[in-house]
């Protein structure tokens, strides 16, 4: 099986392009409220949840902030980039899904959050419905930069800001789901006509 990004597998494609971050970039900045804006319309942030073999716990919780775009975007990835001044860029294959490569812009790391992309968000705020997943990821961040998530009632704050975060998430969900289930595969919608006894 092939490998879909470089972002967190052992088993690497040689297709694909090593990881690379703002020290290879030399482009301009963005205009801060430009890269506000696009991360509120393309940006995640994401507390991940994984097992891991040997914490205590047996379980790694990760907190992420991402943008993915098609490859052929990638100028405008390399110059959020370089206007954050954090984070690094990962080459995703989807081939076996017949889509176009991607590549991913991805903080992982919660001291750089701390540093660069939390500061730039206040002074930039978000203006969307993202901005509530912001807060609340924000908010989860720093349980980890305390060591918070290291206790039981801190791991569960966590869990319970990971919830949060995803109930955000899916709000535009709960409406578009109905429509779903009034189609047949094929995105024809159901009636009287089509509907076999």
């Amino acid at each position: 099986m092939q490998e879909v990004s470089r972002v967190r597998s052992t088993v690497r494609n040689p297709a694909l392009q090593e990881p690379y971050g703002k020290e290879r970039i030399h482009k301009k900045k963005l205009n801060p409220w430009y890269v506000s804006g696009f991360i509120d319309g393309e940006g995640s942030f994401s507390v991940g949840i994984g097992v891991h073999k040997t914490l205590k716990r047996g379980i790694e919780i990760r907190c992420q902030f991402e943008i993915e775009l098609r490859a052929d975007d990638r100028d405008i990835l390399d110059r959020i980039c370089v206007t954050l001044g954090c984070g690094k860029i990962y080459d995703c294959s989807y081939e076996r899904y017949g889509w176009y490569p991607h590549l991913k812009y991805k903080i992982g790391s919660t001291k750089e959050m701390a540093k660069y992309l939390f500061p730039f968000l206040d002074r930039y705020p978000l203006q969307a419905k993202k901005r509530e997943s912001y807060i609340l990821f924000k908010k989860a961040v720093f349980l980890f930069l305390k060591k918070e998530h290291l206790s039981q009632k801190g791991y569960k704050k966590v869990l319970a800001l990971r919830k949060e975060i995803q109930i955000q998430g899916k709000k535009h969900l709960m409406e578009t789901a109905r429509v779903r289930e009034n189609r047949l595969p094929s995105g024809v919608w159901l009636n009287k006509e089509n509907i076999r006894p």
